[in-house]
């Protein structure tokens, strides 16, 4: 059984523990947040962290109303005197499975000699090189995947960040939706693996996933773990901006994704019979059933009431299963894509 399942199925378990770890560090926190004081907050990160900062950057501005930036790690490294006024007095929340990855490191360093900031690390390591660096570091090791492309960290770092986020703005119902994603995930994938293999199986050569809100950055993830995993392009867009161009790319090899809204039904089921209607397999997420959609391959269902934010904790599976099942089809190493490596030491 390869690292990139056992991973991908123990999420959840792992999650238990970062909740629980989250909460026991509640005050040391609020007590950082309040001594920094900060006047808008910069989400920093490379590859998969930087999907989720774009994630933790809505969020942040949704529930604390504070201006928020996310960051490109080597952006931010390359172009840190042009960011300045971005970077003055903010808090930098760096989310980071390895907490050593040399972008990130420098680019910390180099906003801190022309800002005043405060650094609060997530990582999925002990006694990493962030930790030295950074004024807080909450350390997720039971998280921490093996396999070269990530899967369960990203997800318990994104939920480490929605935790964050919740407990700074007193937001009980996001931590109360938390909960019962994590209580009710191991159910959830009992209940869609075999037939999200099915999906896999079907003759698809690129995937297209379409979300919005404060998943969109997680959604983004999710595409490019089938990129890595699967060895298959993947690309993310917002759902009816999909419309805006990038429906010409789409075709009869294209797997779509959905992450279906309660609002506008008519709307997201006229764009499904679009994309029907240019061969594409499409699958759709919802977190209570749907109405049938003609036409449709699978329609999941998390049967859970979640917020905008917890559903991704759910939602993300989809993309990380499939892009197992594809590379197993492709009989390509999940765990090892040529030419990646889990972490840049420059």
């Amino acid at each position: 059984m390869s690292l990139t399942y056992r991973e991908i199925k123990d999420q959840y378990n792992a999650l238990v523990k970062t909740f629980d770890y989250i909460a026991e560090r509640k005050d040391d926190i609020l007590s950082f947040y309040r001594k920094a004081n900060p006047q808008s907050l910069v989400c920093l990160g490379s590859g998969s962290s930087y999907c989720l900062c774009l994630s933790a950057e809505l969020t942040a501005q949704i529930r604390l109303g504070t201006p928020t930036t996310s960051f490109t790690a080597g952006d931010l490294m390359l172009n840190y005197k042009d960011y300045a006024k971005v970077l003055e007095s903010s808090l930098l929340l760096a989310p980071s499975r390895s907490g050593n990855t040399s972008e990130v490191l420098m680019a910390v360093e180099k906003s801190r000699n022309i800002a005043e900031i405060a650094v609060l690390g997530v990582v999925c390591t002990e006694n990493s090189k962030m930790a030295q660096i950074a004024d807080l570091t909450l350390e997720l090791p039971w998280a921490f995947d093996e396999s070269v492309c990530q899967t369960r960290s990203v997800v318990n770092l994104y939920a480490a960040n929605l935790l964050i986020l919740a407990y700074l703005s007193n937001d009980g119902q996001l931590i109360e939706d938390i909960k019962t994603a994590i209580e009710t995930g191991n159910k959830f994938m009992s209940q869609w693996e075999e037939s999200l293999e099915k999906v896999a199986n079907c003759d698809w050569s690129n995937a297209i996933v379409l979300a919005d809100g404060e998943i969109s950055g997680l959604a983004g993830e999710g595409a490019l773990a089938i990129t890595e995993i699967a060895r298959v392009p993947g690309r993310y867009y917002h759902l009816l901006d999909v419309r805006h161009g990038p429906m010409v790319m789409i075709d009869h090899n294209s797997l779509v994704m959905i992450s279906l809204s309660e609002e506008g039904f008519e709307y997201q089921r006229d764009l499904i019979n679009d994309l029907l209607k240019k061969g594409a397999t499409v699958i759709t997420y919802s977190e209570l059933p749907f109405p049938a959609l003609p036409g449709v391959k699978l329609q999941v269902s998390s049967g859970q009431k979640l917020g905008a934010a917890a559903r991704g904790l759910h939602f993300i599976f989809l993309p990380q299963i499939l892009a197992y099942y594809k590379a197993k089809q492709k009989k390509v190493n999940p765990d090892q894509p040529e030419g990646l490596s889990a972490w840049i030491e420059l």
